[in-house]
């Protein structure tokens, strides 16, 4: 059913990045949530028995998402993060950030070469541009002594995240603010700022697949060379952060850009499995 599926939708010229990155991984995500799987297991269940009742759902899914270019995890309300299942709809962008990489690598695990010296310090915890709330709650469940401080423009963005926050049961730990990047928190300070903003170009907006089109605009447009509100980020951490915290930002790829733009900022760049480059560290003494 997997490779029936995904050989459907690569003859539809589909769009894959919401989540999964290829038409193998979207038809797997399908397939393990139609049938109740947890992806991390859909390896060792691909010899079970499929109902004559699960393949024609499978079927009409297939259908509807070639006939509405809706990503899949739009289709089926759900979304996953390194394995954490969320919550997602049309009120946020689907989430697909290679922050939730890092925050749970080695990088903040208190090692020698560890960006935070000690995780167990970290006690607060901005995440700009929150969208669907998961990252903020990736980063609470990583630094479980850490209250979130969660920030969006969009009040049905943070609609979806109150949703993400209450299934989780975090709602001591992680508040949701609506306003313009810093502006809801005022003079608060933090050990660690994490921030995925919109970043898309003036070029990359008018050329955005159907998928994304079902996504909020807003989300997406980083204004003409797309990092308009990374330079306010930059510019405005430096009074947000504790000695000894940083700054976490993702940027897609202005890597050029930006660094023409602070050539004297000595950004460190953060590669993941799928990305590189499109993810800076800048401590709170380089932003001051």
């Amino acid at each position: 059913m997997i490779r029936a599926l995904a050989a459907r939708m690569k003859a539809a010229k589909l769009v894959f990045a919401h989540g999964t990155t290829d038409p193998v991984a979207e038809a797997a995500f399908m397939v393990a949530e139609t049938l109740g799987i947890h992806p991390h297991h859909i390896g060792v269940r691909t010899g079970m028995r499929i109902t004559a009742q699960q393949q024609k759902a499978l079927t009409i899914l297939a259908e509807r998402r070639i006939r509405t270019r809706k990503p899949a995890a739009y289709l089926l309300k759900r979304v996953y993060m390194l394995g954490v299942p969320f919550r997602i709809d049309e009120r946020a962008i689907v989430p697909r950030s290679f922050l939730g990489e890092i925050l749970d690598s080695d990088l903040f695990a208190g090692e020698a070469y560890s960006l935070i010296p000690d995780d167990g310090e970290v006690t607060r915890v901005l995440d700009l541009c929150t969208g669907s709330g998961c990252l903020a709650i990736l980063a609470a469940l990583r630094f479980p002594g850490a209250i979130v401080d969660a920030v969006d423009l969009s009040k049905d963005a943070l609609g979806l995240a109150a949703t993400n926050v209450a299934d989780h049961r975090l709602k001591r730990r992680v508040r949701l603010l609506r306003g313009d990047l810093f502006a809801p928190v005022k003079a608060r300070r933090y050990d660690l700022i994490i921030a995925n903003p919109p970043y898309v170009d003036g070029r990359g907006m008018a050329g955005l697949p159907p998928e994304c089109r079902h996504e909020p605009y807003l989300a997406f447009d980083g204004g003409k060379d797309g990092l308009d509100l990374v330079r306010r980020i930059i510019d405005e951490a430096g009074r947000h952060l504790n000695e000894g915290g940083g700054l976490l930002c993702e940027i897609g790829r202005g890597r050029r850009v930006l660094e023409r733009a602070y050539p004297q900022m000595p950004f460190l760049w953060l590669d993941t499995e799928d990305s590189s480059g499109e993810v800076f560290w800048l401590d709170a003494a380089q932003l001051q």
